[in-house]
């Protein structure tokens, strides 16, 4: 193994860390309505017989900052729908209305903005480890290599320091989005 070959490595273990925070931040919704909070739930459709998401289903839009509105392409599909955001233990009472399925989103107590400030700090905290073990695994195999005879130790410390500052850029694009979310959690 080369240089590069772990420096890549260490890169993608990281932007794979970073990626999947900030999808778990994307799931914690801040009392905006969002298509993404219900797009993935899954329905079962028995003229289709088969699970499907509700993004396949219909479109999903935002009439206004407190309301998702799904349109079903097939009307037969709507109490589907309707029964798989009420039973999605997501806090939302969908209403049926004509072929259209209304879906308010509740403003959120103060008490459960700092709930989710916390679960976004822990998601955050989860991606920082994730960080720093692919730097862990990256100084292990430079050292490797030192140990293995085949590099200086310069050449060695050049490249951990190239590891850290990977690392240090990534736990950093988790700290700004961490600071993001919680502006948007606790703006009322």
């Amino acid at each position: 193994m080369d240089f590069d070959t772990i420096l890549l490595e260490a890169q993608d273990l990281m932007d794979n860390a970073v990626n999947h925070t900030l999808h778990e931040f994307s799931n914690i919704h801040t009392g905006k309505a969002t298509p993404a909070m219900i797009e993935n739930l899954s329905v079962h459709v028995e003229s289709y017989g088969t699970n499907m998401a509700i993004r396949e289903l219909g479109a999903i839009t935002t009439p206004d900052l407190h309301t998702l509105q799904v349109s079903p392409w097939d009307k037969s599909t709507s109490s589907a729908i309707e029964k798989a955001i009420r039973g999605a233990n997501l806090g939302l009472n969908p209403i049926v209305r004509g072929t259209a399925i209304l879906v308010p989103i509740p403003e959120l107590s103060g008490d459960r903005r700092k709930e989710l400030v916390k679960m976004a700090a822990s998601h955050a905290e989860d991606g920082r480890v994730s960080v720093r073990q692919a730097r862990h695994q990256a100084m292990d195999q430079l050292k490797k290599l030192k140990n293995d005879g085949h590099v200086s130790e310069d050449d060695v410390k050049r490249h951990e320091k190239e590891v850290q500052d990977e690392t240090d850029s990534h736990i950093k694009r988790i700290n700004d989005a961490l600071a993001a979310k919680e502006k948007d959690l606790l703006t009322v």
